[in-house]
């Protein structure tokens, strides 16, 4: 087992890492940028290494500086987090080849599953069910045409590379395509600096489904059910909950066989999650993270897994010890996340936190990197919370997330805790009856 990890992130995924490693007896390395030197990570880590000045690009996207912190601390192993670093293929390679163990997929992996191109292509030979569209990228405007006379409308261009919601562009018509090809062309270039694109069906009114798994890259490989990421403003999600309201029995044994068998036959090591849009009974694979999630919390609440815990185990060369028979998912799990943003108009609004009170009580669980005084910095993602709340059934949970989210203080600076409050309260998230459209609708949203 490894002696000391370098946690390469920040917020309240390096506190989740930190707490893990404690837990196994191991010691922790918290990089942190200027900005953060006050963060809790940096408070309780046993050791900590400034990287650079707030810009990510400078500190943690900096690989030079993380695996020199790591080669001065003597860290054995790098835990990526999510974000940053923790899907760069080029990353892992060089942590490797420093000598230091990668405590997530092979590198061959993160770029095979990078490139959604390339990515459908593995899935559809490894037998996941896969959305119509082009065989690999679209080149010219020609070829998107015959395309999109082929497979119908409504149909959306992609980019190849990166995610997020950026570089997509829906198109109901023919006469709609080339503009659309030439805006996700732009906009792909100038975020990811790769302008490639594919098309794909477009659902109507799709679910966001996806499948936690975790191998040990021995060829052992299982799945912690299925969480619901419907709940969407312009692609990002902002409310989860596992189980999905929307699938029977038999509909998630059968994804999670089909999944799992896959991961099996990729030999895949760490956690990693296949994402499905879900319509009509029919499941159509989006793309695999490789990496740990940001709402894998809800997953661990139901199935009484610690991921992070299972992630390092199986980076140190561990078999896994867990079975598909030992995975028995009960009860119900949602989580909010809650970031620094005005509810209404999504402006960020970093500042110091005057009051926090975290709410508490049974199935009730925060991650966050929040304390009174803190001050949120400008630089980084907005995500400043995730309030998970577990229940023995659904309406037991949302009960529950409803008292948690009253309780729950944080003063200062202005939350989307207001509009969690609104989401929970619609007969359609009551009902569990909503799509991945719902939310932008109801919010009166242009996608």
């Amino acid at each position: 087992m490894f002696e000391k990890v370098l946690i390469a992130n920040r917020g309240e995924i390096a506190l989740r890492i930190h707490r893990a490693c404690k837990e196994m007896g191991i010691q922790t390395v918290a990089v942190h940028s200027t900005a953060d030197a006050d963060a809790m990570h940096a408070r309780l880590a046993d050791e900590t290494v400034c990287i650079g000045p707030p810009p990510p690009k400078d500190s943690y996207l900096n690989i030079p500086a993380i695996l020199t912190a790591a080669t001065l601390t003597g860290a054995d192993a790098i835990h990526p987090g999510v974000g940053f670093l923790s899907e760069n293929a080029r990353f892992a390679q060089m942590v490797e080849e420093h000598d230091i163990a990668f405590i997530g997929p092979t590198p061959e992996h993160i770029s095979l599953m990078g490139d959604k191109i390339r990515a459908k292509e593995a899935a559809k030979d490894l037998g996941i069910p896969v959305v119509p569209g082009s065989d690999g990228g679209v080149e010219t405007d020609a070829e998107a045409l015959a395309i999109a006379k082929e497979i119908g409308f409504p149909l959306i261009i992609k980019a190849a590379s990166g995610g997020g919601g950026r570089g997509m562009k829906v198109a109901y018509s023919l006469d709609e395509v080339e503009e659309a090809l030439a805006i996700c062309r732009t906009e792909a270039k100038a975020a990811f600096g790769d302008d490639a694109v594919y098309i794909e069906r477009y659902l109507g009114k799709p679910r966001h489904i996806e499948i936690q798994l975790l191998g040990d890259g021995q060829g052992n490989c299982i799945h912690l059910g299925e969480r619901d990421c419907s709940i969407q403003r312009r692609h990002q999600k902002v409310i989860e909950e596992a189980p999905s309201p929307a699938l029977n029995a038999e509909q998630r044994a059968r994804i999670g066989e089909t999944v799992t068998a896959a991961m099996k036959k990729m030999r895949y090591r760490g956690a990693g999650t296949i994402e499905f849009l879900y319509e009509d009974g029919e499941f159509f694979f989006i793309e695999m993270n490789t990496r740990l999630q940001v709402e894998h919390p809800i997953s661990e609440m139901i199935c009484n897994v610690d991921l992070v815990r299972e992630q390092i185990k199986v980076a140190a060369g561990i078999p896994l010890h867990l079975t598909q028979d030992d995975i028995q998912p009960a009860g119900h799990a949602i989580e909010c996340r809650v970031t620094a943003e005005n509810p209404e108009t999504f402006m960020p609004t970093p500042g110091r936190i005057t009051d926090y009170h975290a709410p508490g009580g049974m199935g009730v669980r925060v991650d966050s990197q929040l304390y009174s005084g803190y001050k949120v910095p400008p630089y980084y993602d907005s995500l400043v919370s995730k309030l998970i709340v577990y229940g023995a059934t659904r309406n037991e949970c949302m009960m529950r997330l409803k008292r948690a989210l009253d309780e729950y203080v944080i003063g200062g600076i202005e939350t989307t805790i207001p509009l969690h409050q609104k989401i929970i309260a619609q007969p359609p998230f009551i009902d569990g009856n909503y799509d991945i459209h719902w939310l932008e609708k109801w919010m009166g949203l242009k996608s």
